[in-house]
């Protein structure tokens, strides 16, 4: 079961996913206490047996689709109400190499990208994930070669490096 060594255990990892998914830290802590309330509601009758950190980014990650969905429903009224995101900035310690990697991820779709971070980042295997998200493993591993791939042609396009011409 949940206890609160293994929460604080989770935690930190649970904010880094929901923080990439939303790229928006109030959002992300928002996700993040949403999936909690859930495990800790329904955790004595639907917590698996297995991986409970799989569990947890699977209620997660399903929390974030729904949320979207909701966006989406709402959007309109949202924009006619004159609701705006504030978009946020890159901290100042940030290096440039480091910028460049997560504006090519930010580039991919949403699938792609939590596919990435759940194995990259997180460090998930493959099968977790397949649990986590609810499709075949075989399905994690086609999706996440053309993730790298897609990421890998970001980065090597020519919008990503400066262009200079010789004007005459």
């Amino acid at each position: 079961m949940l206890d609160d060594a293994m929460l604080s255990q989770l935690l930190p990892s649970l904010r880094r996913f929901a923080r990439s998914l939303t790229r928006h830290e109030a959002s992300a802590d928002d996700l993040v206490q949403s999936c909690l309330e859930r495990a800790l509601t329904h955790g004595n009758t639907r917590c698996p047996a297995g991986d409970v950190r799989a569990w947890l980014f699977t209620i997660l990650y399903r929390q974030f689709v729904d949320g979207r969905r909701r966006e989406r429903r709402y959007g309109r009224l949202l924009e006619w109400l004159g609701f705006q995101e504030v978009p946020v900035e890159p901290s100042a310690e940030t290096i440039y190499l480091d910028q460049e990697a997560l504006t090519n991820l930010e580039r991919l779709n949403d699938e792609q990208r939590a596919l990435l971070l759940l194995v990259a980042v997180e460090g998930m295997s493959y099968r977790d994930v397949s649990q986590a998200l609810g499709i075949p493993l075989g399905t994690v591993m086609s999706r996440l070669a053309r993730a790298r791939a897609a990421l890998r042609q970001i980065h090597e396009s020519p919008l990503a490096t400066a262009a200079l011409r010789v004007l005459k």
